[in-house]
């Protein structure tokens, strides 16, 4: 394409971006609609910059975009002035539009997730002794289901709690680092740890003990889980752009995917605080089965009105949704 065909195609783009900016850099007249419009050309600008520094880097066009890209980057985030700030607008609407945007991925996390636990729950429900093939040794060792529960008392549940987030955490960090393995990493922790659920499951099953199984599985569960799906997704979302590159480059894809994949990794952290609190003080404790399913109940509504208030933030400041290029 040359230079004078590329300027008169986007031209008009140009334009309104500068007289949408310039609205709302001084409050002008400005609604969620045009915040969200901006937001797009702003992208699309971003995109018209990187395409003229490859194949027009020493004509002017290149200069006006990259001013007209940094003005309204500027514009963009104006307001974001304190950490303090960030972080508050991060959780509470930044990261639910991140959840919402790429939710698909999540499926597909939690998909393979259950795809596991189901096959080895189904194994081992045919015959127990699967387990062995299925699990560790270690593991199936210190697996007593006629013992689940007994001494909760002796148990050092701070220490526990914090052994317990680290190690979800790291858990985590590799479903989400495996993405650059093109998600075959990825794939393999999420149907892996299914493989786990879904086994012990099936063993307890076998013992007449499910409800107390799950008693001690989803008061710490249903957090611990959403935040393992949200980061395998994160990782299948880098994979998936390094497999379907489109019209850029691999590298570019990735680094351009790797910032909303950080961010939802982020963003899952004081989910896996909440599990290994519960998980330390509440799994292992005395108390009946029916206040931890209670417990249970507990973390889906507040899971839920934490999406649902977050969806609501975002329709009052729509500008929140703009994060990234």
């Amino acid at each position: 394409m040359q230079v004078k065909q590329f300027v008169k195609q986007h031209r008009e783009e140009w334009k309104e971006l500068e007289e949408l900016g310039s609205r709302i850099h001084k409050r002008k007249q400005t609604n969620g609609s045009d915040i969200d419009q901006f937001h797009q050309l702003y992208q699309k600008a971003a995109q018209h910059l990187s395409y003229s520094q490859t194949y027009f880097p020493s004509d002017e066009v290149t200069i006006y975009l990259n001013g007209l890209v940094s003005k309204s980057h500027n514009i963009l985030y104006k307001d974001q002035t304190s950490s303090g700030k960030q972080i508050r607008q991060f959780f509470t609407t930044t990261f639910v539009g991140l959840l919402l945007e790429q939710w698909k991925a999540v499926v597909v996390a939690t998909f393979l997730f259950l795809l596991g636990a189901l096959a080895s729950f189904l194994a081992v429900a045919d015959d127990p002794m699967h387990l062995y093939t299925i699990l560790p040794a270690d593991m199936v060792q210190g697996v007593e289901p006629e013992q689940l529960g007994e001494g909760s008392n002796s148990v050092d549940s701070s220490y526990m709690s914090a052994t317990i987030m680290t190690n979800n955490i790291q858990v985590a960090i590799l479903a989400f680092a495996g993405g650059v393995t093109f998600g075959l990493l990825t794939v393999y922790l999420l149907v892996y740890n299914g493989f786990i659920v879904g086994a012990l499951a099936a063993l307890f099953w076998h013992y007449g003990k499910s409800y107390e199984f799950w008693a001690f599985i989803v008061p710490h569960g249903i957090v611990e889980l959403a935040a393992i799906f949200i980061a395998g997704g994160a990782g299948l979302l880098m994979g998936y752009k390094l497999f379907v590159p489109g019209n850029f480059s691999r590298g570019r894809q990735l680094k351009q995917q790797a910032k909303r994949s950080v961010m939802l990794m982020l963003g899952t952290i004081p989910l896996f605080v909440i599990a290994g609190i519960i998980e330390g003080f509440i799994t292992p404790s005395a108390l009946p089965l029916e206040i931890k399913y209670a417990v249970a109940g507990i973390t889906i509504i507040g899971l839920a009105a934490y999406m649902i208030i977050g969806k609501l933030l975002m329709r009052r400041q729509p500008e929140a949704t703009a994060i990234l290029d």
